[in-house]
């Protein structure tokens, strides 16, 4: 009989976690999990699946319109938000259940509650009050959204945890952050229309992608009617008869109906009691793992938002499979980190994968950047004054493909498939003598032969 009630006991019922339970059941281990809230963490239940779902519903006004150049004579058409809260709410509901009949059949033991350290090898479930020993434990917890704690009247705030479940539309709403949390909402609200408001304290939103994406996407969105005020941020928020009021750092006040604060994420370790198992916590409350994702105890592992590495599902994930095959699966793997490809589903969209040209000129004895901007086709007659941008960020030296940034429709699916040719190692040359398929907006990604510039360092 083991000294330990399970080979593997995971605190997080998130993507990462159930990846890591799952494959390490199927490997043979012993295995529990415990989520406190609701099994699929923040992607699934308030993240990236229900966002993407009021993504498509707020693209379908644009469509409406374009249909008339084509020769379409639409109705009136009128928006009911709470059938589409509602059906969310059910698609919703299937994925959770998806994901703890994944673990069932997988033969993990699960458990309903928020957990904590009682040793090293001990855990508390706090609801239950139950207690479990394991000989490995892997913190899966995830992130949560950040509210500047010294504002005056944050608690007339809602952060995107909130936003998924509003009784009513907002006819008016200001949104506090610049990353693509912020830009996402502001192009959901804006296209669904709502007057939409953006403050952010940088000159330009998007910090970390491509200047020349940045500056695009900001423009495409500002023809679509989002406001953006930039070098500012709030400083109180007052309740008022009709609605709400903030005061900005120069006197500004914005009027909204709600304030979506989206300032970012921390890692969410409050309340696991990392000291009683020894587990060392960075400044953000961020858990420092090494390659394998193990933390300060040779035992404990962690995966995913809580490690503060790259804060995407599918990362963690790929952590979660990683930790379970090497642990108890006797095949060492270990994540790379670079060239995952990503989206930001703003309207328009991006799709980035690799090196954004500042940093390859930071990083490359030569740069070559191949850029084009144009009118997609769908526009010519639809009437739509969108334009897409593509760029392919160019090793001088190797011709390798080190970088592609997408601006438009389906960039995301574009990004995807080039995300595999940038880690295969392809080589401008294979973009080049790739035959075009046409007529595609991709198309452009392989007829590009001009550079349009080229950085040396001196």
């Amino acid at each position: 009989m083991s000294e330990y009630d399970y080979d593997l006991f995971v605190i997080g019922g998130g993507s990462g976690g159930v990846r890591a339970a799952r494959i390490a059941s199927q490997h043979g281990a012993r295995v529990a999990i415990t989520e406190g809230f609701r099994y699929g963490g923040t992607c699934v239940i308030r993240g990236c699946v229900p966002k993407k779902l009021m993504v498509y519903a707020s693209r379908f006004p644009e469509e409406f319109k374009e249909s008339a150049g084509f020769g379409w004579n639409l109705g009136e058409a009128s928006f009911d938000w709470k059938r589409l809260i509602d059906n969310k709410d059910t698609e919703i509901a299937r994925l959770e259940n998806a994901y703890q009949a994944n673990l069932k059949r997988a033969g993990v033991d699960i458990y309903s509650s928020f957990a904590h350290f009682v040793d090293p090898h001990t855990v508390k479930l706090i609801e239950e009050d139950r207690t479990f020993t394991a000989r490995y434990i892997l913190i899966a917890t995830g992130g949560y959204p950040n509210i500047d704690q010294t504002l005056e009247g944050r608690e007339h705030l809602i952060t995107s945890n909130d936003i998924f479940h509003l009784d009513e539309m907002p006819k008016r709403i200001c949104i506090a952050g610049g990353g693509y949390i912020g830009m996402e909402f502001a192009s959901i609200f804006n296209g669904l229309g709502a007057e939409t408001t953006l403050i952010y304290r940088g000159p330009e939103p998007l910090r970390g992608f491509d200047d020349e994406v940045r500056a695009h996407v900001r423009q495409e969105m500002i023809d679509n009617g989002v406001n953006f005020v930039f070098g500012e941020v709030f400083t109180k928020i007052e309740k008022t008869e009709n609605g709400l009021v903030g005061t900005t750092t120069t006197g500004r006040k914005i009027e909204a109906d709600q304030i979506l604060f989206a300032i970012g994420r921390s890692p969410l370790t409050d309340g696991l009691n990392l000291g009683a198992a020894g587990v060392q916590v960075g400044e953000r409350g961020e858990i420092p793992v090494d390659s394998e994702s193990r933390t300060s105890v040779g035992h404990i592992y962690a995966v995913g938002d809580v490690t503060d590495r790259v804060a995407l599902t599918p990362v963690a994930i790929r952590e979660g499979h990683a930790f379970a095959d090497s642990v108890f699966g006797e095949m060492k793997t270990v994540v790379d980190h670079e060239n995952i490809a990503t989206a930001v589903f703003t309207t328009p969209e991006i799709g980035t994968v690799g090196l954004t040209e500042e940093q390859a000129v930071q990083r490359l004895d030569e740069t070559v950047v191949y850029a084009a901007n144009f009118k997609p086709m769908k526009a010519t007659i639809g009437g739509s004054n969108g334009r897409m941008l593509m760029k392919l960020i160019v090793d001088g030296s190797s011709d390798r493909v080190v970088g592609a940034h997408i601006v438009g429709p389906d960039a995301a699916e574009m990004a995807q498939l080039i995300g595999v040719l940038i880690n295969c190692g392809a080589t401008k040359a294979h973009f080049d003598t790739t035959i075009p398929l046409h007529p595609s907006a991709a198309e452009e990604l392989v007829t590009m032969r001009e550079p349009t510039r080229r950085h040396k360092k001196s």
